[in-house]
């Protein structure tokens, strides 16, 4: 495993990170005990961090696997706005991974400097927070264009996670050419950059190679968080990275899984999960059968977070 800084003044990880929203209740495509071994077996490949946020709802699932491997670091996320939300966004953090040390927390999805300036609250927090030795670098994660690029020149900006893979697929408020702009300049002023979405959420899954090979080979993005769920996926992810071989059924495996977000026929157009998408995938539409206008899904835009299904009061939207 190669292990690589992240920023200027940043922890030394691996260069893979363990996303654990693909074992986590939010997307649940696998057990909360199915989860847990899938991580402790990419605990033992070298994978020495794990990316997961509050709204993953899994901090108890990941305690027991960090209790067995303690040098594995954390990352964790919030969407607190003030001060007391972000204060207890902390505590939560610390009691659920049983960790009084949390090695990177961020404000999560991010859109620019006017977002950050309406959350100076959780932000001031998030400072005290490092001052105190309660974490060790902050930041934010983001979609957005100008996240990374009025990010990375916010006081105090550590770390910057954002969507990026070879089709700009998710990507917000430009183009894949604009956020590689963007994320040049996080890393000239030293900030640590890594990529979530290497796969498109899935989208890329048949030319996995090719989206590793395009991460890989962007000097300023050191590391990128790989959603896992299986086995399978880990050996694919750490072998191929390492240019190790690999057997056909493992690579059959993986690139031949393809998941998509369904919607239920029971739903009823309420709208709730539109604000939640942060692709900008969901909208409301008339169908020929229906009258009134239900929820669909842009293919094209959906990277398959999930973050949908958490706030749909219908239990209408899952990825499977």
């Amino acid at each position: 495993m190669e292990y690589v800084r992240l920023g200027a003044q940043g922890p030394w990880v691996s260069r893979v990170c363990f996303g654990s929203l693909a074992v986590s209740p939010l997307q649940g495509c696998v057990t909360l005990t199915e989860g847990q071994e899938v991580f402790r077996y990419a605990c033992k490949q070298g994978i020495d961090w794990v990316d997961t946020a509050e709204i993953y709802g899994n901090y108890r699932q990941l305690a027991p696997v960090l209790a067995t491997f303690p040098h594995v670091r954390v990352v964790s996320k919030s969407y607190a706005v003030t001060y007391e939300d972000m204060d207890k966004s902390l505590r939560a953090a610390h009691e659920g991974l049983g960790r009084g040390f949390i090695d990177i927390f961020l404000l999560h999805e991010q859109e620019g400097v006017l977002t950050l300036r309406g959350h100076a609250g959780a932000w001031r927090r998030l400072v005290e927070a490092r001052e105190s030795g309660e974490v060790g670098w902050i930041g934010i994660s983001t979609h957005t264009v100008s996240g990374v690029r009025e990010g990375c020149l916010f006081p105090g900006m550590q770390v910057i996670q954002t969507i990026l893979n070879y089709a700009g697929l998710g990507i917000v408020g430009g183009s894949l050419a604009q956020m590689r702009a963007a994320v040049r300049l996080a890393s000239e002023v030293g900030v640590g950059v890594y990529a979530m979405k290497v796969f498109g959420g899935g989208h890329l899954i048949r030319t996995a190679r090719e989206a590793l090979d395009y991460v890989m080979g962007l000097a300023d993005v050191p590391a990128m968080a790989l959603g896992m769920s299986n086995r399978a996926e880990v050996d694919f992810n750490v072998r191929y990275l390492a240019g190790l071989p690999l057997d056909d059924e493992t690579v059959a495996s993986v690139v031949c899984r393809i998941r998509r977000l369904t919607i239920a026929d029971w739903c009823d157009g309420c709208g709730e999960c539109l604000d939640y998408c942060p692709s900008q995938a969901l909208s409301l539409a008339e169908t020929k059968s229906e009258v009134v206008a239900k929820c669909v899904v842009d293919r094209r835009r959906c990277v398959l977070c999930g973050y949908c299904g958490r706030v749909c009061p219908h239990f209408c939207l899952k990825i499977v």
